[in-house]
């Protein structure tokens, strides 16, 4: 071999198996800077009610089902609301005058006034992305269900994500919201709409409460798919828009790998945006092919230069060569040891050496 880099020992990355689940597409106005999108799948979630919300709903035992040929009294008041299968539209849970129990009713049932008494606040904060609001009435203990959605099956964390506030989007994803709701309209999840409306830092925070960025639209585009077609249309002068977009590509892209050791680069394909290196792991995975923006600098610079690896189990020797301290080195691999600049041999394994010579 012409050279040889020892032991490299800095984390790499590595492309995570992430299963498609949920998948959704939406536009926040008539003027949405992107195609609408669709599919129909929504993922099973798990609700989570804040302590206040729960004890508001155990007091009451027993909860009815809406049934049409029985009579009513006068609505009391919602103290509830739940989102119905694959967010098709709402129920709410009515409190009767009469001695009723509480009642799962469908929104088309209940009058407009009484669901807008109920749901104008909130919709009011989430379109105007009003953190201070939407905290208030999470924590209120009315029974709100923080995945309600409108006609177009759109919840409140796809509109605040849309208009790029990190903290309500932390906020309700604190609060249980689904990040990877998608609405009815188009596929949108919480996710696409960073990337269309160019907010790489809701990007960020939606990943960290797990977004899935694998998740595709009903036209089959996921989040980073849908960034990089908006950027290829953005012209070159629109400077500001072009970074944001390169940031959420930059943020969808690390979102789909894990660190993990490269052993060595094995190959190459591919040129420009389409490179590629065929990736061996320490840990014994199988080869993958990455983007080459996402594997180390120095890595790359050393497969183009014809650099050779090889592990190294120890340090054995020392002396003064032609060009300065060279170091013998014990290879796992390789049956004979070799000498070696001190440039290309692992500090801690010349430690090691070091430390056996002092004893």
């Amino acid at each position: 071999m012409d050279a040889l880099f020892i032991n490299p020992s800095l984390s790499r990355t590595k492309q995570l198996n992430i299963n498609q689940s949920s998948q959704s597409h939406l536009p926040l106005s008539s003027e949405s800077p992107f195609l609408h999108l669709r599919r129909n799948l929504q993922p099973i979630r798990l609700q989570i009610r804040s302590s206040s919300e729960q004890q508001t709903l155990d007091q009451f035992q027993t909860y009815e089902d809406y049934d049409q040929e029985e009579s009513y009294g006068e609505v009391s008041k919602i103290i509830g609301s739940r989102s119905i299968k694959e967010g098709k539209g709402m129920e709410y849970l009515i409190e009767w005058k009469d001695d009723h129990n509480p009642t799962w009713v469908p929104s088309d049932f209940i009058a407009n006034d009484v669901v807008a008494e109920y749901e104008t606040p909130w919709w009011t904060a989430a379109k105007k992305a009003d953190e201070s609001v939407l905290e208030k009435l999470i924590s209120s203990g009315d029974g709100r269900d923080v995945d309600a959605v409108d006609s177009d099956g759109r919840t409140a964390l796809i509109f605040v994500a849309g208009l790029g506030s990190e903290s309500c989007v932390r906020l309700l994803a604190e609060a249980g919201a689904d990040v990877n709701h998608r609405d009815n309209s188009g596929g949108l999840t919480a996710l696409h709409m960073a990337a269309g409306y160019v907010r790489p830092g809701v990007a960020k925070v939606l990943i960290q409460f797990g977004a899935n960025s694998e998740v595709e639209d009903e036209s089959g585009r996921t989040p980073l798919e849908l960034a990089k077609e908006i950027l290829k249309v953005t012209p070159k002068l629109q400077f500001a828009k072009r970074l944001g977009l390169e940031s959420v590509i930059k943020e969808l892209e690390e979102s789909l790998y894990e660190f993990s050791e490269v052993e060595e680069i094995m190959e190459k394909r591919g040129k420009g945006e389409y490179l590629e290196y065929l990736i061996k792991w320490k840990d014994g995975g199988d080869n993958e092919w990455v983007k080459a923006a996402m594997v180390a600098e120095d890595l790359v610079r050393d497969f183009e230069a014809g650099l050779e690896y090889a592990v190294a189990e120890s340090v054995i020797g020392k002396r003064i060569g032609d060009s300065g301290i060279e170091y013998l080195v014990k290879w796992t691999d390789l049956d004979e040891s070799t000498w070696e600049p001190e440039e290309n041999v692992d500090p801690d394994l010349i430690n090691s050496f070091k430390d056996l010579a002092i004893k």
